[in-house]
């Protein structure tokens, strides 16, 4: 090896054990504020069986050795018909341990939070421990990541630090570690083959570029990310999915040419889309968009934007998590060829959002005093929940249904039971969840049902019932 490599190899080590401490604190301290934010609004009641309750029902599966069969999504339901994420299984054994839904929501704190590392840790190795400090401190409070970790549990959490190493990985040109990093999120999520396609590109441009590499690794994993993704939405998700489809399709747009374009022009039209597009920008100082890496956005923005889904267009929900190490990642990699006085520009822009953004998402309820009190309200909804015996069968609201799905069989009120009758209704009428995942009309409508067969009413007022079958 010529000295100069063995130099710049012997400056790179040095720099790790010197960024080591400062991007490990910094997501231990991440990792803390998004458990304690996501623990206490489970406690508060304002977790939902739409998504921490189904996931829960599919790790509890796992954990017993079972296939994870969600209720909640309906009879016999398989989770790998709806999305395609086994990788969440590895959280079995933790919650064979601890069966809690907190369990869940901490393992997501910390998957969130280890995002911080690679991007601190390259942002020290390029410009010195001040710029990783201001680095790991916008990733962890940017305002994808820290919405996600407050919002139930969802398997993209595993895809946020394999994709910040992955582009980190990408950025320093270790081609071979970007791809194993990335090879993961072919287990994450079904759409998660494009952006592995997306990194396989990435590596076929650097290695075409310079020259020194053969671009056929590459292109091949960029092959695999297609076909694994077409694999899991032709074959695999139909073959569990009780209807024998893809449940998605319709959200893309449907079938045929007018739907595409449909969809396609629909890119342009919501602002809440600008928004999403332009804060990604600002998130990533703006400057960030002239590196290479925030190409690996692009597939998850392509098929958000053509979705007939609202939720997807915008800057809520858990959607963007996926977004933020790209684009941070985008930044550090253009600081690296960037003058002192742009760098400085972009890092202040990408700070300033982070800053600006925070108190718009729940991290900020660390620091809210009536976030930590127990209301009344929450004093009764408790009481209606312990009166519940372990193990019996419910049909519960959406909010209420989450805190039951460790110790309950729960299945949602607003339908039609298949089989024996549950044991017990539990419902929030003051639930505003209540509207998804179940229309208003279709729970009451369940709720004279349940009267018309004699069910008895324990409690009764302010909102809350609780039946129980004759």
């Amino acid at each position: 090896m010529p000295a100069r490599s063995v130099a710049f190899a012997t400056l790179v080590r040095s720099c790790a054990r010197r960024s080591a401490p400062l991007a490990w604190g910094l997501a231990a301290g991440f990792a803390a504020l998004y458990a304690w934010v996501a623990v206490n609004r489970h406690r508060r009641g304002l977790t939902k069986a739409y998504d921490l309750g189904i996931f829960e029902q599919a790790v509890r599966a796992y954990a017993h050795g079972q296939a994870p069969i969600v209720p909640l999504k309906g009879p016999g339901y398989h989770l790998l018909g709806d999305h395609f994420h086994p990788l969440i299984a590895v959280l079995a054994p933790v919650y064979r341990a601890l069966p809690s839904p907190l369990t869940l929501v901490v393992a997501q704190a910390l998957l969130m939070a280890l995002a911080v590392v690679p991007l601190s840790s390259w942002a020290h190795e390029v410009a010195g421990p001040r710029v990783a400090l201001l680095v790991g401190c916008a990733t962890g409070a940017s305002w994808g990541i820290v919405r996600a970790a407050a919002d139930d549990f969802h398997e993209i959490a595993f895809a946020v630090p394999l994709l910040a190493c992955a582009a980190t990985a990408l950025g320093r040109r270790r081609p071979l570690a970007a791809a194993l990093w990335s090879l993961p999120l072919l287990l994450v999520k079904e759409d998660l083959g494009l952006t592995v396609a997306a990194v396989g590109l990435l590596i076929a441009w650097q290695a075409r570029r310079e020259r020194r590499r053969s671009p056929l690794p590459g292109l091949a994993l960029a092959v695999l990310g297609l076909a694994a993704t077409a694999l899991t939405v032709l074959v695999v998700l139909p073959s569990f999915n009780p209807a024998g489809g893809f449940d998605y399709w319709q959200q893309l747009g449907g079938a045929g040419q007018s739907s595409f374009w449909a969809s396609a022009l629909r890119i342009g039209r919501p602002p809440v889309t600008w928004l999403l597009l332009f804060l990604l920008a600002a998130t990533a100082g703006f400057a960030g968009l002239r590196s290479p890496l925030v190409l690996l956005c692009l597939p998850t923005l392509a098929w958000r934007l053509i979705s007939t889904n609202s939720h997807y267009w915008g800057v809520s929900y858990h959607y963007n998590a996926v977004l933020m190490p790209i684009v941070f990642a985008a930044l550090v990699d253009v600081l690296r060829r960037a003058d002192a006085r742009r760098a400085r520009r972009a890092l202040a822009v990408s700070t300033l959002v982070a800053a600006v953004t925070l108190p718009l998402y729940p991290l900020h309820e660390v620091v809210m005093p009536e976030a930590w009190r127990t209301s009344p309200r929450l004093t009764e909804t408790r009481a209606l929940l312990g009166r519940i015996p372990d193990g019996a069968t419910v049909a519960a609201s959406n909010r209420l249904a989450a805190q039951l799905t460790a110790r309950a069989q729960v299945t949602l009120v607003c339908r039609q039971p298949t089989g024996q009758e549950p044991q017990w209704v539990a419902v929030d009428l003051r639930d505003p969840s209540v509207l998804s995942p179940c229309a208003t009309a279709d729970t009451a409508r369940m709720l004279a049902v349940y009267r018309e067969h004699g069910y008895r009413p324990l409690v009764e007022q302010d909102g809350l019932l609780l039946l129980r079958r004759p």
